[in-house]
């Protein structure tokens, strides 16, 4: 494994290191962000699908400096916006802008032009700029005054969201929604954690100086792109992709959802499942990497029925009695 103290993150291009090199992802982040390890993983599987993550916990957990920390164990280039409820689409896109000089509109691009960007709290902002990314995720492209640019190659969001029923936060949209591979939910750390974390405090780390904090570069495009040509080498046997059908149709069928997953949902479930796979050091794909991945890949795309939800029942818990009941291939 390469070193992760070095600066140059290693670019071969060989699906061995490239492994490696996002194996040692995890060690960098976790000199910032303590016992966060299911995210990490899940950011990287989301790189790797070339898919965007919603993070979401209560305020304080970490959900910023965890995508903040994963940017700098990445060389790639990143962006923040803070969502907030006056902030406008093209804040967010770009917009034409008129030179007196030339006379003539120039397009100034907004921060979506990046390789990573974080969009802070992307809930405190109303439902007309949050699907001002809809084109950017699903198309990599931003259309302004009716001309599309492409955005950068990796390009990824990752949005972070404190949970709905805290005032001051608005719905994201079902659309914009299934947008999103991944839903994350960072949880509050354990005690032992919340002690390491505090004593990293007191021995005078600053969550706003990763560098201070020795968080290095240790993977690159090159290192991702030849990640990704192995992914995507990954045996998917037809048990399997049935395996994934049977269960995103019974999420149709569940007397608790008012809304099953998608077509988008299973192919999200199967890519997703793949690249665990590949993660682990399989070229090929078993019910159990399904399993890992279920919840994050098909949370939000569910929704309960309110006669459900009132009773406590959550997303999470209809889609473990799905794969508890959905028979599994040898």
């Amino acid at each position: 494994m390469m070193d992760p103290t070095t600066d140059n993150a290693g670019t071969t291009g060989d699906p061995a290191t490239a492994r490696a090199s996002l194996e040692a992802l995890r060690a960098e982040i976790a000199k910032a962000v303590v016992g966060q390890d299911p995210a990490v993983t899940g950011l990287v599987v989301a790189l790797l699908c070339r898919g965007h993550v919603l993070l979401e916990g209560v305020p304080g957990v970490a959900k910023t400096l965890l995508v903040r920390a994963l940017a700098s164990a990445l060389e790639l280039d990143t962006k923040r916006v803070q969502f907030t409820p006056d902030l406008m689409p093209s804040d967010v896109t770009g917009s034409l802008v008129y030179d007196t000089r030339s006379a003539e509109f120039s397009f100034q691009p907004g921060p979506v032009f990046t390789n990573l960007l974080l969009a802070d709290e992307i809930n405190r902002t109303p439902p007309k700029t949050q699907s001002s990314l809809l084109e950017a995720m699903e198309e990599r492209q931003v259309t302004v005054d009716g001309t599309p640019r492409l955005l950068p190659d990796p390009f990824l969001v990752a949005a972070t969201q404190n949970p709905v029923e805290y005032e001051g936060t608005y719905p994201l949209p079902e659309a914009q929604l299934d947008r999103f591979l991944l839903k994350l939910t960072i949880p509050l750390p354990s005690r032992q954690d919340e002690i390491d974390v505090l004593t990293r405090h007191a021995e005078g780390f600053n969550p706003r100086d990763l560098r201070a904090a020795g968080v290095r570069p240790v993977a690159g495009p090159a290192d991702l792109e030849a990640a990704r040509a192995a992914v995507a080498k990954t045996t998917i046997s037809p048990e399997i992709t049935a395996y994934v059908v049977d269960i995103c149709r019974a999420t149709r069928e569940s007397p608790s959802l008012t809304l099953g997953v998608s077509p988008r949902g299973a192919t999200a479930l199967l890519a997703t499942s793949r690249a665990w796979a590949w993660l682990t050091g399989r070229d090929y794909v078993i019910p159990d990497d399904v399993k890992a991945l279920a919840l994050p890949t098909l949370r939000h795309r569910v929704q309960l029925r309110p006669e459900a939800e009132m009773e406590g029942v959550t997303a999470d818990s209809v889609i473990n009695s799905i794969l508890a009941q959905v028979p599994v291939p040898r």
